[in-house]
């Protein structure tokens, strides 16, 4: 049958989407006659279909290339295997181009061979670059051959190209011998060849650097040590082309190890009989040994020891990262160092340490171990610890401006109070201190505390009302690093802080509820719990609590634990008010007028008659901190050396009428019903930004001090309107 009739046989269709193709396709008969060529394929061989047809398609291919391509062809038409060879094909402009040659053969239902199909792709770039590699590579095996160590190349899948001249010489072999499978066990120890092999297969699959060590063949005939090491070469793509490896002599440098490691073996029974913890360390920081006394400490395993997770285990979470650092450095200089860190005992405890790191070296200076022990600075840390938390309350005591500096008063209810002061003192048991605002409860607590067996311990203050109410148990208990947003260190807690010493509650009837749970947790157990902690840590704290609200009010209304004001109110003083103490008024008029008078640089020697008689008679419902305000705004105005107050600075309560005008209320009830409004929508509350003080825009003092000459309950919830009198 003619070729066009045989070709006419495809429909038109297929015929026409083949030689669409952007490749060089092709058929043959089972005997191997090509009998259909697509239309790429016959324009770059500028040939007609009867041409190429039969054997004819051989006239195409590069002379030197086509007996061995035809004699591929014939070898898989006899096998029914796919064929898949290189060779040069001629271009329609007489040029050749490198070809790679494909074809699968198609079988029937009985498994003959009924049709062979393939392609022919264009190699030509890839053969060019391989030449290039090959050239480069001839230039690069002469500077090779003149080093005096092993190196040879190794193809991606680690079959070996090429050993330079020393890896010939030392084996006795030939460059085509060297290039065959189990040249491995000619010169690799036989005890290291299933590891070295094994090594090698992993790290050629992950196509990074890596090394190996093993022993190599010698010159005499004997086995060395050497570092093996594979590095890859990559072309533009990121594929790997070469690998080339390269081998040192580390003989010497093993066998000292080995030394080194037997002399160890012998060490470590000493080591063991010391009875304080070592720990034997290689020269990259990893733990090799811990003795007996280490294990002893942090209750870890020796097989753990041995893996190196002797420290890392036994750290403080908060010290891992500052301590890995902190070492790493100091190891690379190879000088003595310490370090401090917590270290985990095996009771479940973190106990201060501080770790001397020793180098032992070799005859040329080269680290070869160090050698660390421990000591325990437990409680030397603590007491630093706690020495800088006092003084850190020492400091904000010094900034924090105080009412006064010393009790002054020699009236009878307040001897009464500083007898009870010199009474309690010497004992442990809790105060509670009332009193309105700016009578002086912070200065009794500093009293009792001074007088007391912990006046050289810290004395630490916290005002209740001052703290929002989402930090309050932060502030008392302290918390974990990681508790809640915004907790970024550990902070240790006003009841940690004041340990051995006094912590003085001001404002206490302000804490909430969940708070008050706490303390009185704190109080019965002498235990804190930081937030984010489930670890108990036990204090011995004196507590001195104050107030000026009415406790038992506050209790019976539900807003104060019970438990907690009994537990509280183990040993109550009351603070007169200024208006009481009417006798004390020349004496604190007096110290203040001092204080402030040489402060100011005046030199102020006399009190006004008036002035003084106009004081004894004022209300005073501010108490000693008003008194003290006064007397600093009087004194700077004070231009002679008399002392005087102008009588409009005292702001007397205003005399209220005891009859309402016919149609109006009086101004008193319409104080009174706004008071009560507040209240009523705050649900009690006074102080804090929803605080009914806060509503009315006025100081939570002057509220407090109006609740009480009102007369009105604060915990009044809902209040029915006043009606307007006729």
């Amino acid at each position: 049958m003619s070729t066009p009739e045989r070709q006419s046989q495809a429909p038109l269709e297929l015929r026409a989407f083949i030689d669409c193709i952007p490749g060089m396709l092709w058929s043959a008969t089972p005997e191997g006659a090509v009998d259909y060529c697509n239309r790429p394929w016959l324009d770059f061989a500028s040939m007609t279909a009867g041409q190429a047809e039969g054997w004819g398609w051989a006239a195409a291919i590069y002379p030197e290339d086509r007996d061995s391509l035809l004699e591929c062809w014939r070898s898989c038409l006899a096998s029914g295997t796919p064929l898949e060879m290189e060779a040069r094909m001629r271009r329609f402009d007489g040029a050749y181009r490198w070809f790679l040659f494909r074809a699968n053969p198609l079988r029937d239902e009985c498994g003959r061979i009924v049709k062979w199909y393939g392609t022919n792709i264009d190699i030509e770039e890839r053969k060019r670059k391989e030449e290039l590699l090959e050239a480069s590579e001839l230039s690069w095996r002469q500077i090779l051959d003149n080093i005096p160590g092993f190196v040879y190349a190794l193809a991606p899948d680690g079959k070996r190209l090429y050993a330079n001249r020393v890896v010939l010489d030392r084996l006795g072999v030939t460059s085509d011998e060297a290039k065959k499978e189990g040249l491995e066990r000619r010169f690799v120890h036989p005890d290291d060849l299933d590891r070295f092999q094994k090594e090698r297969r992993l790290g050629l699959s992950k196509g990074v650097p890596f090394d190996l060590e093993g022993r190599l063949l010698g010159k005499t005939g004997g086995y060395l040590w050497h570092l093996i090491q594979y590095n890859p070469l990559k072309d533009e793509s990121g594929q790997i082309v070469r690998w080339y490896v390269t081998a040192t002599d580390i003989d010497d440098q093993k066998r000292a190890e080995e030394k080194l490691r037997q002399s160890e073996q012998d060490l470590r029974t000493m080591i063991d009989s010391i009875r304080q913890p070592m720990v034997v360390v290689a020269p990259d920081g990893k733990e090799l040994y811990a003795n007996r006394a280490a294990l002893d400490l942090t209750g870890i395993i020796s097989e753990d020891a041995k893996d190196g997770g002797y420290c890392p285990g036994a750290r403080h979470p908060d010290d891992v990262d500052r301590v890995r650092a902190e070492r790493q450095q100091k190891l690379l200089r190879g000088a003595p160092f310490d370090l401090e860190m917590r270290v985990l005992s095996k009771n479940g405890q973190y106990r201060w340490q501080v770790l001397q790191y020793e180098p032992f070296k070799d005859d040329i200076g080269r680290v070869i171990r160090w050698y660390c022990t421990a000591t325990d600075i437990d409680d030397q840390k603590k007491a630093e610890e706690r020495l800088r938390n006092e003084n850190l309350v020492l400091r904000e005591e010094i900034d924090r401006t105080s009412m006064f500096e010393e009790i002054v008063g020699s009236s009878k209810p307040m001897s009464q109070v500083l007898r009870q002061v010199e009474r309690v003192a010497p004992s442990d048991s809790t105060v509670l201190i009332l009193g309105e605002t700016g009578t002086g409860k912070e200065l009794i607590a500093r009293a009792l505390h001074r007088r007391s067996k912990r006046a050289t311990r810290a004395f630490v203050r916290v005002n209740c009302a001052a703290i929002p109410e989402s930090l309050v148990a932060s502030e008392l208990f302290g918390h974990e690093k990681g508790a809640f947003t915004g907790a970024l260190q550990r902070r240790v807690g006003r009841f940690e802080t004041a340990d051995g010493g006094s912590l003085f509650l001001d404002e206490v009837g302000e804490l909430p509820m969940d708070t008050q749970i706490a303390l009185l947790r704190v109080l019965q157990e002498r235990e804190v719990e930081r937030v984010g902690s489930n670890r108990t840590i036990s204090i011995d704290v004196r507590v001195i609590a104050a107030t000026n609200r009415d406790l038992a009010a506050a209790v019976a209304a539900g807003t104060f634990r019970r438990d907690l004001f009994y537990r509280l109110n183990v040993f109550p003083i009351a603070i007169p008010p200024l208006r009481d103490r009417p006798d004390d008024i020349p004496l604190l008029l007096e110290y203040f007028v001092a204080r402030f008078a040489k402060s100011s640089g005046k030199n102020i020697r006399h009190i006004s008659e008036d002035t003084l008689r106009m004081m004894r008679e004022y209300g005073w419902p501010g108490n000693i901190r008003e008194l003290q305000n006064v007397v600093e705004r009087a004194v700077i105005l004070t231009e002679s050396d008399t002392f005087f107050v102008d009588e409009n600075w005292l702001n007397a309560e205003p005399i209220e009428s005891t009859r309402p005008q016919e149609g109006l209320l009086t101004l008193a009830d319409r104080e009174l019903e706004m008071i009560e409004a507040a209240l009523a929508e705050c649900d009690g509350r006074i102080s804090g930004p929803t605080g009914a003080a806060a509503k009315l825009g006025i100081p939570r003092q002057t509220l407090e001090s109006k609740l009480r000459r009102l007369g009105i309950d604060r915990n009044v919830r809902y209040v029915r309107k006043r009606p307007i009198a006729p």
